[in-house]
């Protein structure tokens, strides 16, 4: 699952409706991860470095989606055996055509499946772990994982993306942060929906230690995409906006709803596909924690 990815999984309960775009969401989050990758790559090089003297013999990927940074990982790892993890049988099968075959799949209902995945030596988890209700004991899952000397490495938060002016020229100024307000506020209905949804203070760091781990880091890794944007980035972004004005619609008023229906016109110079200031700017943390060497 890719950064801000919170549509996957919600996607994931509305998984059995008839009519559902699974193919729409996989290339929506493909494209997303595309965007981020020389990040990821940066990242799991770092990750390289804390398990200098591990053999990685195997690494999962948790809550993959489509097997993007699965792939990456197995850049990173060619020794390896890199096991795509995702509740989504439909994003898995992606995951194993986008990778020539080179990313393992197994298919797992969290938290109930955790003990299914047997033994890794890298463990990634990208913005999958807030979609669970109880996030301490996801972690604890986790790390029972992991063999000793291996390391889990927990992508989550980082800082919002930016791809906007302050002052587009449509609306009043401000409008990025105020999706990013909707934003939150969405989010923490959604941790406070989960099913057995435990309030946590998310000190990353502290719930690796408290998952019985040690803290080796947090990094951050700066996805920088100046403009004039390449066209695959502009239609992530207008897809993007298009899930924004869907989801937020109660909570942003007409005004930023009009400045949204004009970023969203496909043929408008003022629009997202069209205009020369867009940008995309936003930060990947990673947050790492070895298992001891217990016997």
């Amino acid at each position: 699952m890719t950064q801000h990815a919170h549509h996957h999984a919600h996607a994931h309960h509305h998984g059995q409706d008839a009519g559902f775009d699974w193919d729409a969401l996989a290339a929506h989050l493909e494209r997303e991860a595309e965007v981020q990758a020389p990040a990821v790559t940066e990242a799991a090089r770092w990750l390289g470095g804390l398990l200098d003297g591990v053999p990685v013999r195997r690494v999962l990927d948790v809550g993959s989606g489509p097997g993007v940074i699965a792939g990456l990982l197995a850049d990173a790892f060619p020794a390896a055996e890199v096991v795509a993890v995702d509740q989504s049988a439909a994003l898995l099968e992606r995951a194993r055509t986008r990778s020539g075959g080179r990313v393992a799949t197994h298919r797992a209902d969290l938290p109930e499946d955790f003990g299914t995945l047997g033994g890794a030596d890298l463990l990634w988890s990208g913005n999958a772990i807030h979609h669970l209700g109880d996030q301490q004991a996801a972690l604890t899952a986790l790390g029972a994982t992991l063999r000793p000397g291996g390391v889990l490495a927990v992508a989550e938060r980082g800082l919002p993306a930016r791809y906007l002016p302050r002052d587009l020229g449509l609306g009043r100024p401000g409008l990025q942060a105020r999706l990013d307000a909707a934003y939150e506020d969405t989010f923490t209905a959604m941790r406070e929906s989960a099913p057995g949804s435990v309030a946590v203070v998310e000190d990353w760091p502290a719930m690796l230690a408290a998952a019985g781990l040690v803290p080796t880091g947090t990094r951050t890794f700066l996805v920088d995409r100046p403009a004039p944007l390449d066209t695959p980035t502009r239609e992530f972004l207008h897809v993007q906006l298009a899930r924004r004005r869907d989801q937020f619609t109660e909570l942003l008023d007409a005004e930023d709803r009009a400045a949204l229906d004009a970023l969203l016109d496909r043929h408008a110079p003022t629009g997202i596909l069209n205009r020369p200031d867009a940008f995309y700017l936003t930060a990947l943390t990673v947050h790492t924690a070895r298992a001891t060497d217990r016997a």
